[in-house]
């Protein structure tokens, strides 16, 4: 694919060979793909992208709406699909595809031999094959992963508690049978649907917070209340009614509805949760929360809760188990009881802060709880409902939720979990890929030592973001002296060359500076999709260097015609001088060309600039050639040397 993308953007067989060679040689690409590992996958799906919107944007020159024609624009979508569906970073190409469709879309609708109807056409299949297609793939990979992926699973718990019930095994067998609507006496786990840094529930336990912090802040001394990572007994919490003394469910049950005033009371405490004027322990800005303990002391109780049902239809939904998502306001103080997620001291046993915070617009996930185990409580004396909340929960039938909603759930923690925020050994930043200053250990044998590392050839990386540089300023060169009507490249020579770096150069960059702004653990192995675009643009950065710097630059030194007497200069800025360009169009100075913006040109006389005079008659033979210039080119041509060496620098240039 290498050799096919350089040879479809106009490039040669020998740049073409090149780019295929420098690919195969590269160690780092070699040791990725060996072990089998997801970036080799990616590489291979970002590069058919760009090749099938090559042979696609080269087959509209000849045969729109053709078998190929199509073939290559739907391939164009499908690969974008599944680049990003291989790893999230796919994007960065598919992005790159979309700007350039984009810009030869934009193009094709000035273009005046075109109907609007044939316009119409061209963009709408534009949009199906790279919008439209690309989403469907996308989404029937998915379709197919939980589809087949049915069963519960080790890490199930960074998913919420509808997602892992939808699962066969695991939760499901907890929550099949649960009652759906939370009633008074109810007994519940809440899971804080924020899932960070880990999933976790609401939970206490008989320990105090301390009198003094080691800061020298003072506490009350209640008990504790933290978010637990752990399934645990002490999870358990029973929702009263304020009303009544009573910790059972009536008959019939009386559900629990959006707006009303709750008390949770800790299962194996009995204690009521309560949050009051004292600042947290690591949350001086935030209101500690606790299970009220009576000291005596001018401290009163305020366990008072309004339950504010965040996904609801109507102010009369009711609570439910696992669909619900809720968020609990104290009534005194209006604050929402909120994970804060910073671990506590070893005297909190390294369980998560939980905090009271004043009522802020908006949703956020450290807010919103929800009924993950739920049973109807049935027993009123402590000791029996201690054996009950250690009893399981009865089964029976199970609640699925849409493919939509697993899908869109899976996406959101796809790019939000983390695994482990601390520093790698092996860990490195941008700045250390292009120059290769890092290196990753994939094996070391057990007995012997031997390692495999990943690591690539420095006269590659090194050559490849040489060549990057150059591109960049050759590019922005033309373009000033573009912009001042002096035309070095003739006109396919500039968009070949523009497109190369766009699709090279811009696929570098796509691929190297997001990373940039990442905030994740990064390694070396992130920077290959870059590298490899940047392998791409080497080869053309020498072809062109060859073709129109070295040979016109040697041209510039050494007349062609073997006299050292004359020369051929253009006015301002001449191809002799400057080497760049082609001196059939720059030379010939016909109106055509001054109205694409490249300056009239002239044969000077520059007698002995070589170092040897006009010889007799050699001027009048200057003079015969300067006649022809201006002259029509279907009209005859007067012969003489200097027409005669114009004729051999048209050839050059051709």
């Amino acid at each position: 694919m290498a050799y096919q993308i350089v040879w479809e953007l106009g490039f040669s067989h020998c740049a073409a060979v090149g780019a295929a060679l420098l690919i195969l040689i590269e160690n780092a690409l070699i040791t990725q793909s060996r072990l089998m590992l997801l970036e080799s996958a990616l590489i291979f799906f970002n590069l058919l992208a760009v090749l099938s919107y090559l042979k696609f944007s080269n087959s509209q020159k000849h045969g729109p709406f053709s078998p190929s024609w199509w073939f290559w624009l739907v391939l164009t979508g499908v690969a974008c699909a599944c680049a990003v569906g291989i790893k999230y970073v796919g994007v960065f190409t598919y992005l790159l595809v979309l700007g350039v469709a984009a810009v030869h879309a934009w193009h094709l609708i000035g273009d005046q031999t075109l109907s609007n109807v044939r316009v119409l056409c061209h963009l709408l299949a534009r949009a199906v094959a790279l919008l439209v297609i690309p989403v469907l793939v996308y989404l029937l990979f998915f379709y197919v992963h939980l589809l087949l992926l049915c069963r519960s699973g080790p890490h199930d718990q960074i998913m919420s508690s509808a997602f892992q019930a939808s699962l066969e095994g695991g939760l499901a067998r907890i929550t099949q049978g649960q009652p759906l609507e939370v009633a008074y006496g109810s007994q519940v786990t809440l899971k804080n649907a924020f899932g960070q840094p880990v999933p976790c529930w609401l939970h206490s336990h008989q320990s105090t917070y301390p009198v003094i912090y080691e800061n020298g802040r003072g506490s009350s001394h209640q008990q504790q209340v933290t978010c637990y990572p752990f399934k645990d007994v002490n999870n358990w919490w029973i929702v009263k009614d304020p009303g009544r003394h009573q910790l059972v469910v009536n008959n019939p049950p009386r559900p629990v509805r959006h707006g009303d005033i709750v008390q949770l009371v800790h299962g194996m405490t009995t204690r009521l949760l309560n949050t009051h004027d004292v600042a947290a322990p690591l949350s001086p800005h935030s209101q500690e929360v606790s299970c009220y303990i009576d000291y005596n002391v001018s401290m009163p109780a305020q366990n008072l809760w309004r339950l504010d049902i965040v996904n609801r239809e109507s102010d009369t939904d009711v609570w439910k188990t696992i669909l619900s998502e809720v968020r609990f306001v104290h009534v005194n103080t209006s604050a929402i009881l909120k994970l804060s997620g910073a671990p506590l001291p070893d005297w909190g046993f390294r369980q998560l802060e939980v905090v009271g915070e004043q009522l802020s617009r908006g949703y956020h996930g450290s807010t919103v709880w929800s009924v993950e185990e739920h049973r109807y409580g049935r027993s009123q004396e402590q000791k029996e409902r201690e054996l009950e909340l250690h009893s399981p929960t009865q089964t029976d039938v199970s609640r699925n939720l849409s493919f939509m909603a697993r899908f869109s759930e899976l996406q959101w923690r796809l790019l939000t979990v983390r695994s482990d925020d601390s520093e790698h050994k092996y860990s490195s930043t941008p700045l250390d890929w292009v120059m290769l200053d890092t290196s990753i250990a994939y094996w070391l044998h057990p007995r012997t030592s031997a390692q495999i590392h990943l690591l690539g050839n420095i006269v590659i990386w090194a050559s490849a973001s040489l060549a990057t540089l150059v591109y960049a300023l050759l590019f922005i060169w033309y373009l000033f002296r573009r912009r001042r009507r002096v035309c070095d490249l003739p006109e396919d020579c500039w968009l070949r060359w523009a497109l190369a770096g766009a699709l090279c150069a811009g696929g570098w960059a796509v691929n190297y500076v997001p990373f940039f702004m990442m905030e994740k653990t990064l390694f070396l192995y992130h920077y290959l999709p870059a590298l490899t675009f940047q392998i791409l643009l080497l080869p053309v950065v020498l072809e062109h260097i060859s073709d129109h710097l070295c040979r016109y630059g040697a041209l510039a030194a050494t007349p062609p015609w073997g006299y050292g007497s004359r020369g051929v200069l253009n006015g301002d800025s001449s191809v002799m001088q400057m080497g760049l360009g082609s001196q059939a169009r720059l030379c010939r100075g016909s109106e055509d060309e001054a109205n694409e913006g490249c300056r009239e040109r002239k044969v000077a006389d520059v007698h002995g600039r070589w170092g040897r005079p006009f010889g007799p008659g050699e001027r009048q033979e200057q003079r015969e050639g300067e006649g022809n210039m201006g002259r029509d080119p279907e009209q005859p041509v007067v012969r003489g040397r200097t027409a005669w060496c114009m004729a051999e620098i048209n050839q050059e240039a051709l």
